[in-house]
């Protein structure tokens, strides 16, 4: 058995994209990312793979992710492939008289009433997350955000890569920061997820 194909650093990303799914007319929560991935991949569904871009669930049911299928070198193909999932998405979700919200947070939503977990699938993780973080809060139901996954083929590659987000971190709450207001409110800060 051969080792797995390691990538070097830069030669391919993995990048995540999860967004919070609302009413079109109220902009209020609305917990139907089970719907959405059955009517694509079957009953019970945890993912649907399109090609090169796969669309799960979450740990809530009002949120779901879009994220690479295996890493890829091409972030301009990327993009292309990433725009055509979200107008199918938000195709699908006209459907439900629900779109896509962005921002880093729901700027009213109640986590603490607006919560479903996700019933299906891994749920058992899900309820043990629940049972130790209490994932009916702000921190963990009331969220959506972007991941870039990096691989690094060795020590020497993890040091650079280290060294650079070390330089890039202390900028991004301040490039990134938009949720300003939770519940209805105005808080003391522009990132209050951060502050999460």
């Amino acid at each position: 058995m051969g080792k797995p194909n390691r990538l070097h650093l830069f030669h391919g990303y993995g990048v995540e994209w999860e967004y919070m799914i609302v009413d079109r007319d109220t902009l209020a929560v609305k917990p139907i990312t089970d719907e959405v991935l059955q009517a694509l991949a079957g009953a019970g569904a945890d993912e649907f793979v399109n090609g090169p871009i796969t669309w799960s669930n979450e740990l809530v049911m009002h949120v779901l992710e879009l994220k690479c299928s295996v890493p890829t070198p091409d972030l301009v193909a990327l993009q292309e492939q990433v725009e055509g999932n979200l107008r199918l998405l938000n195709g699908l979700l006209a459907e439900h008289n629900a779109c896509l919200m962005p921002t880093a947070a729901h700027p009213w939503m109640n986590p603490a009433t607006d919560t479903r977990l996700w019933p299906y699938g891994n749920r058992e993780i899900y309820e043990k997350y629940d049972s130790l973080f209490n994932c009916s809060g702000h921190g963990w139901a009331n969220l959506q955000s972007v991941h870039l996954n990096l691989p690094f083929y060795d020590d020497e590659e993890f040091a650079a890569l280290h060294t650079a987000i070390r330089l890039v971190l202390p900028l991004l709450p301040a490039l990134a920061a938009s949720s300003p207001v939770l519940e209805g409110k105005r808080t003391a800060h522009m990132d209050e997820r951060l502050v999460y």
